[in-house]
Order: structure tokens, then sequence, then C-alpha cells
């Protein structure tokens, strides 16, 4: 794709919580997609805040990283966009679309939806401040009874967004129910600037559906990549060659558990990178044999070695 030298129509979704350092070592290790931070808090970055900074600071990956900002000052964002950059960020994308209340209660994510000055504002600044291309991520709108996605698209288009990514729920909806494609053709039809589906992209075919029935230019993967870590580059190969590529094996299932599960303890400590691993490691088995009491049994370890032993001893069950 080249509006912004990305090599893959497919995107992973920015998820608050999951989609850190380590997952995006994973991510890339599976191939084909491209990687976005978690929010990074335009103010929390301003102030060096040690968690922010380091969800901020992606200098050291081999692989180019779009860095998501949230929050509601334009001044703060053009300030953020500049640390950004130093920090090593391909390209910056502001979050207009977070449905989360804490998120709301504070002015950003989707609630800018309902103030399209001051989300401009925040856009013409944050262009304004860096060299580096600007996205911005949205909903269909506020609820069913605000639905703006069409003229929030042309006003990010006007106040300089390299392009955007519309993701058909309402706030209302938050995750649940069906995703609107329709409104995200509609968004396409009404601009010049790139648009990236995001919405209940569960599979190779889903995707493929998306880009030729509404035209958008790439695809946004979410939810159904956790725990299952291939599916972006699934997808990307078969946009690529029109070949599905098998599912991951049992034994690829495994060794990949393992992976993510020292990734964490390496980038946060064992403490840390345990609590984390416990939905990680969940999401990875929810199709397999007996995961309940698997699952039972993780959230209840608290060393490395503990969780590698239950894995192999897990791995011995299912695939006897």
């Amino acid at each position: 794709m080249s509006f912004l030298n990305f090599d893959s129509k497919v995107f992973m979704a920015p998820m608050a919580g999951i989609t850190d350092a380590p997952m995006r070592t994973v991510l890339a290790s599976c191939g084909g997609g491209n990687l976005i931070s978690e929010m990074a808090a335009i103010n929390a970055i301003q102030r060096k805040n040690p968690k922010s900074w380091q969800i901020a600071n992606v200098k050291n990956e081999p692989y180019p990283v779009v860095v998501q900002l949230v929050g509601n000052s334009p001044d703060l964002f053009a300030d953020a966009a500049k640390l950004v950059a130093d920090l090593g960020a391909h390209s910056i994308d502001i979050n207009m679309g977070c449905p989360v209340k804490k998120i709301i209660n504070n002015d950003s994510g989707s609630a800018l939806m309902n103030d399209l000055p001051r989300a401009a504002k925040i856009i013409e600044a944050t262009v304004k401040a860096t060299p580096l291309k600007v996205s911005v991520k949205f909903r269909k709108g506020w609820d069913s009874e605000h639905v703006n996605a069409v003229e929030f698209a042309k006003m990010c288009e006007q106040s300089g967004a390299s392009y955007i990514t519309v993701h058909g729920r309402t706030r209302a909806q938050g995750y649940s129910g069906v995703a609107d494609w329709d409104i995200i053709g509609a968004v396409k039809n009404a601009v010049k600037i790139p648009v990236i589906g995001n919405g209940d992209i569960d599979s190779p075919q889903k995707a493929e559906q998306m880009l030729q029935k509404y035209g958008v230019d790439g695809v946004m993967a979410g939810r159904a990549v956790l725990g299952n870590p291939w599916l972006l580059n699934r997808i990307h190969h078969y946009l690529q060659t029109g070949e599905i590529p098998d599912e991951p094996s049992t034994a690829q299932i495994k060794e990949m558990m393992l992976k993510h599960l020292r990734l964490l303890v390496e980038y946060y400590g064992e403490r840390g990178g345990m609590a984390i691993s416990r939905k990680h490691i969940g999401w990875y088995v929810k199709s397999l044999y007996d995961a309940k009491r698997f699952r039972e049994q993780y959230t209840k370890l608290n060393t490395l070695q503990e969780a590698e032993d239950l894995i192999n001893q897990y791995f011995l069950r299912v695939e006897s």
C-alpha cells in the first residue's frame, strides 16, 4: 500500500493492554500485517510517565510501528507528536473512537465525534507539529441517533489526515452487535484519502469481501487476532496469492504460547509478565480440549517455570 509505504493492506487494531511490544513481536514473527501501539495518553507522555513512555517508545523495534495517541488538547497533541517522532514512530494515529467511559469522561476517544471543531483543531495541530503522517481512527457515530461518520471523515480529510480508519459500530454499541460495513463504504465514497475498514474481520474471506464490495484501501482486524496471531498473515497471504494458508497446528500453538509468555516476562518482569499472560494464554487455548480446566489451573501460577511446565503437560494431553 503506497500511501504510507505500508507493504500490506492488513492492519492490527490498536488495543489497550494487548498490542504491546511483546504482542507486536509475536505478530511480526507470523509475517504480513501492519502494527500499531496501544493508545498512549498525550498528557502522560508529556510528563514522561514511565508506563506511557514505554508504550510510545518503539525505537528498538525492527519493523514500522504506528503510535496511537489519545487525549483532548490540540497543544498537548502537538507536543506529544514531536516526542513520539523522536521515539521512533513510523506515523501517528489519533484515537477518536475509544468507547471506554474513563476515556470519554475526559472528552477523548469517541467523545470527540460529538465535538467536530475540537477534533479538527487536534488533527490540524498534530499535522502541523510533525513531518510524520497522521491518521484518525473513529466510529460510525455516538449512537444510532447520531451517526456522523461521513461528516466526520470529511472533517478529518480537510484537517490534513493522511488516511482514516472507520469502525462500523457506534460508541453505544461498544463491541457488541454486528459492524455496519455500509457506513464504511459510505465514508470511502465521501473522501479521497485512503480508508481502512474495521469491524468483524475474522477471516481472509471476510477481508476480501470488505475490500471488493466497498473499495476500501485496507482492513483492520482486532478481537479475532487474540490467541490467533497468525490471522493477519493468513489474510495478507490470501489477498496476495488467492491461497488460504492452513490453520496453525497444535504444536505451533504451543510454541507460540511459550514464546509469547517468555516475551511478556522478559518485558514486564516475572510478576507483571505472568499477570498479563493469563488473558493471552487463555485466548490461545479457547478452542482446544479441556481449555476451561487448563485456564483455571493457569490463573493460580506465579512463576515462568510453573507456567512452562503446565503448558507442556497440557499439550501432552491435547496431542495424545
